[in-house]
């Protein structure tokens, strides 16, 4: 009654709706590629910030900074999805004009929305498409320090955050810790580790000679990704393009591959190891981690004593930030917020 050809051709037919189904679940998602135009954009504005920054005079704190109030923090949002948290960032800035700065990378193709309220306004910068566990997220946040030096020579410090921090200290608190207790040497807050049991496997998930001789195993280093940096060393990493044409490179075993972990580790521990103080000031629970991921806080645990407890450190300052909430923590942090995270 079918001939075989027609039977066949019929069933193919069929089977496009079910590859499109199941695809995603059979293969794995492609890498977002950092593209030649997108190198070379980045290339143009890494240029620009560094000569400007040239012209300025460099990119050291003056010794005048703790009589200097115009001094500025900048503070860096790298996110791929609405910024929940704004009312409580929006209250942590409120009365302090003049002391910092915002910047705001979002991957476009997230279609985040701008938050209400005017701290906020404006501060998007050019964004290109990110992806966890891949070079885009250095690339971002290479993005946000040459927008930041280019933007305000008194951008001091770079913090840099996600959507899912939030500040455990008020404005004033983090702002005298970093421009008073350390003046005058100036160092960048960035965990700094060495000695981890997963570090060969990282070192060799792009192929086993593939980091040299740029960087030979001893000298790989792993740390947190969200770090505050002096303008020194915000510098440094823009400048850089000898460690970067290695941690760019595509990773052979994707489940060893953090690049953004471990480049601006390994760069400034290379290239100045005594301006680092080898530790983060954001707090970060990967005691209950889930598929490679920091503990979620959820609004039933939202209390003053979580709050005492994420600014709790072993270093010599408390911890300044911490994630990662869930987006419907904002009510209970606002409950709490003027009474606990900004009373000091």
């Amino acid at each position: 009654m079918f001939n075989t050809p027609f039977v066949l051709s019929f069933a193919l037919l069929l089977s496009f709706p079910l590859l499109f189904l199941f695809a995603p679940r059979i293969f794995p998602p492609k890498h977002v590629e950092i593209s030649i135009p997108d190198e070379l954009d980045d290339l143009a504005l890494f240029r620009r910030a560094t000569l400007a920054s040239i012209d300025r005079g460099g990119g050291a704190i003056s010794r005048l900074g703790t009589t200097n109030p115009h001094l500025k923090i900048a503070f860096l949002f790298l996110t791929n999805t609405d910024l929940h948290f704004a009312p409580l960032w929006d209250r942590f800035f409120a009365g302090h004009d003049g002391l910092y700065n915002i910047y705001i990378h979002a991957d476009p193709s997230a279609k985040v929305s701008p938050p209400s309220g005017q701290i906020f306004k404006g501060r998007f910068i050019a964004a290109k498409r990110t992806q966890r566990a891949s070079p885009t997220l250095i690339s971002a946040a290479r993005r946000l320090m040459a927008t930041a030096l280019l933007d305000d020579p008194l951008n001091s410090y770079f913090a840099l955050v996600s959507q899912h921090c939030i500040p455990l200290h008020s404005f004033n608190y983090i702002y005298n810790s970093l421009f008073t207790s350390q003046f005058p040497e100036y160092r960048s807050f960035i965990q700094i580790l060495s000695n981890e049991s997963y570090m060969w496997d990282r070192y060799v998930a792009r192929g086993e000679s593939a980091m040299l001789p740029e960087v030979p195993f001893d000298r790989f280093r792993f740390g947190s990704q969200f770090f505050v940096l002096t303008r020194r060393h915000a510098l440094v990493v823009i400048r850089d393009r000898r460690l970067w044409r290695k941690f760019r490179l595509p990773c052979l075993n994707d489940d060893s591959c953090y690049p953004e972990e471990h480049y601006f580790p390994t760069l400034l521990s290379m290239e100045d190891p005594e301006g680092c103080t080898q530790y983060t000031l954001t707090r970060v629970n990967w005691t209950e981690s889930v598929d490679g991921h920091p503990r979620t806080y959820f609004p039933a645990e939202i209390s003053s004593e979580l709050i005492y407890k994420l600014r709790e450190s072993n270093s010599t300052y408390s911890h300044m930030f911490a994630r990662k909430f869930s987006p419907d923590c904002l009510k209970p942090l606002m409950d709490i917020a003027d009474k606990v995270i900004f009373r000091d």
